[in-house]
């Protein structure tokens, strides 16, 4: 039985973390974390930082908010606690703490938890190294829901990356076309994104050649294929060797 601590209990995908783990019989969740842990109904003690929390756990599942990530990784960092970071639109900075992070505990970050949107990494980074050097432009369109805080989502940036991975780093990226007017650079990925009602989240990637297009897309119906992700990433952790973990390694 894997025991979790979940960071950010009482936010949307918190809820539906703790729900479907509820429901599971190789994962409990034995605390939580939240802001206001006096306004999160749970069926486990909540508190209000990490470094409050006096139960104990083999590893913390975090759907929480950048502003609170720096006191997480350093809480983890000192108590040894495996991590499975799954908080979007972190700084450069954040982004740096975290591999020092994972110099002292296991942590796993994705910027997307589903089992198809890591194949859709894969498979862009495929369709790059045979399209690109065709003359190929790239354009990536990501949809949200109007409550995301973040723009381009953390997924559109990690298919942007792989994409120049794949390509030696040839691209820069382009967010916004309006305040110039000029010729599309051949050397740019444009990332665009849509915020809007209760979209969970589609991630489309545009090859456009001459007299052809491939788009590969994936679309999220339900918040569940998150949590479900969060949950295996979680068993997978617990008990790991520090270093940095993604998804591929889960998946196997």
């Amino acid at each position: 039985m894997t025991r979790i601590i979940l960071h950010g209990c009482g936010g949307a995908m918190g809820r539906v973390v703790s729900d479907l783990a509820a429901g599971m019989d190789d994962v409990t969740i034995v605390a939580g974390v939240d802001v206001r842990p006096e306004a999160v109904p749970c069926a486990y003690p909540v508190f209000a930082a990490l470094a409050d929390c006096t139960v104990d756990a083999d590893v913390v599942v975090d759907f929480a908010a950048a502003a609170a990530v720096d006191g997480l990784l350093d809480c983890c960092g000192e108590r040894g606690l495996p991590l499975v970071l799954c908080t979007t639109g972190l700084s450069e900075a954040q982004i740096v703490k975290v591999s020092e992070t994972a110099k002292r505990v296991a942590l796993l970050r994705s910027a997307n938890m589903s089992l198809g949107i890591n194949l859709l990494l894969k498979l862009v980074q495929d369709a790059a190294k045979v399209l690109a050097d065709s003359g190929f432009d790239i354009e990536i369109v990501e949809k949200h829901h109007h409550r995301k805080l973040d723009a381009p989502s953390g997924t559109a940036l990690a298919l942007a990356d792989l994409v120049n991975e794949a390509m030696d780093g040839r691209y820069h990226y382009k967010y916004d076309r309006s305040a110039t007017r000029e010729k599309r650079d051949e050397n740019e990925i444009g990332i665009q994104s849509v915020r809007g009602g209760s979209i969970v989240g589609e991630h489309e990637v545009i090859f456009a050649g001459t007299d052809e297009v491939v788009t590969i897309s994936h679309t999220a119906y339900s918040r569940a294929i998150f949590a479900k992700g969060a949950l295996e990433a979680a068993k997978f952790l617990a008990g790991k060797e520090p270093g940095r973990y993604t998804m591929a390694d889960v998946i196997g």
